[in-house]
């Protein structure tokens, strides 16, 4: 069976979807690699590095001819997609809750779609769960980018010339880029206070030193598959202005909630911007799914009346492609030697892993979430 590597061709997409250091593993399942040629180059892995490593390097053509597996980052533009053949499968992260006719459409052209979105947040899935992988770098980069806009130190540091107190950082969701993002702004030295509505999440946070936040008009709010359920119009308005406090005395506030499917959520208000110190800087990492700071703009930076400092991000995992590719061909890697038996792909639609991740198979949706957002944006439509 051949599996072939395509270079990305979203725009200011750097990462790769197999690394030459993760090809060992499946090559002694059996497995031959193809790699277009350059698909590495954005995240600094040569054609070279995969010619050593056993692969085969080929033009674009080439490879969706021959491969029987295509594996990606982001999901195919339109001429990718007609190039997809019936019988092939194509892993890759492929929105299907959020766009639902792209799957259909794989379908239909007897492309078996796996979404690494949907792969189940389940222990025997851990090694295969690129979402977590790759919020790990984006909370990470997230603070790095506050440190550099922050204009005063994040550490206590005492000087000849006297002491600067430590800056005071909110991180605004503790789920996995939550988690790194508090890590990492621990590291730097800064005082650290986190909050998230689900609260299973205070001894994580407080475990890696930070603060946790416990506000009194939000209650139990804990969603499936890790994530938080979507709060009543009634939460989020107490929610936030019980934020506005602690927002209020921040230096830093980092951004990480977001909701599967749907637009994120506002945590940080006009009215808390408003009230905020000259100065502070806010990174929001759901830029790209709407924002969780009011006046937020994607792939902006915007500068308030009052001199805040708001970061909207887009895609921080490819602004470190070659660290962030390492841990994603890692996620592909275990993800395709769950489905390949004896040299080919299986999928047993018994096991959980198959249901959850594989979104069109034989000719049509077979996700059950998916085929209710087509069935109901079909029905907007008509």
């Amino acid at each position: 069976m051949k599996v072939g590597v395509a270079k990305e061709t979203a725009p200011n997409e750097r990462r790769v979807a197999l690394t030459p250091e993760a090809l060992g593993k499946l090559q002694k399942a059996g497995l031959e690699i193809l790699v277009e040629q350059g698909a590495g180059d954005g995240a600094s892995y040569p054609d070279e590095a995969y010619s050593s490593a056993g692969a085969t390097v080929v033009d674009r053509d080439a490879l969706y001819q021959q491969a029987d597996v295509i594996v990606k980052v982001q999901k195919p533009d339109p001429a990718e997609a007609r190039l997809l053949r019936s019988g092939q499968a194509l892993i890759a992260f492929l929105s299907p809750l959020s766009e639902p006719e792209l799957p259909e459409q794989l379908g239909q052209a007897g492309v078996t779609a796996i979404s690494l979105e949907s792969v189940p947040r389940i222990s025997r899935a851990q090694t295969m769960d690129a979402l977590s992988s790759q919020a790990n770098v984006g909370g990470y980069k997230a603070v790095l980018i506050a440190a550099a806009a922050l204009g005063r130190y994040f550490p206590l540091l005492m000087t000849a010339a006297g002491t600067a107190p430590p800056a005071k950082v909110l991180i605004l969701g503790i789920g996995v880029a939550g988690l790194q993002a508090i890590a990492t702004a621990r590291r730097l030295g800064a005082s650290v206070s986190a909050y998230d509505v689900r609260p299973e999440t205070k001894e994580q946070a407080e475990s890696l030193g930070a603060t946790f936040v416990t506000l009194k008009s939000v209650g139990e709010a804990s969603g499936t598959g890790g994530y938080a359920r979507e709060l009543t119009a009634e939460e989020r308005a107490a929610q936030q202005q019980e934020l506005n406090r602690y927002i209020a005395e921040s230096d830093v506030v980092v951004t990480t909630a977001q909701v599967p499917g749907r637009k994120a959520p506002v945590l940080v208000s006009e009215e808390a911007i408003k009230g905020m110190k000259p100065g502070t800087v806010i990174v929001d990492m759901a830029a790209e799914q709407g924002g969780n700071a009011a006046l937020t703009k994607a792939g902006e930076v915007v500068t308030t009346p009052n001199g805040v400092f708001i970061h909207g991000p887009l895609n921080l995992p490819s602004t470190m492609a070659s660290g962030a590719s390492l841990m994603y061909a890692r996620n592909i890697a275990a993800l395709l030697l769950h489905f390949v038996k004896d040299g080919a792909m299986h999928y047993d639609f018994e096991d959980e892993i198959t249901r959850g991740s594989v979104i069109s198979h034989g000719g049509k949706l077979v996700h059950e979430a998916t085929l209710a957002q087509f069935q109901a944006k079909t029905a907007v439509k008509g």
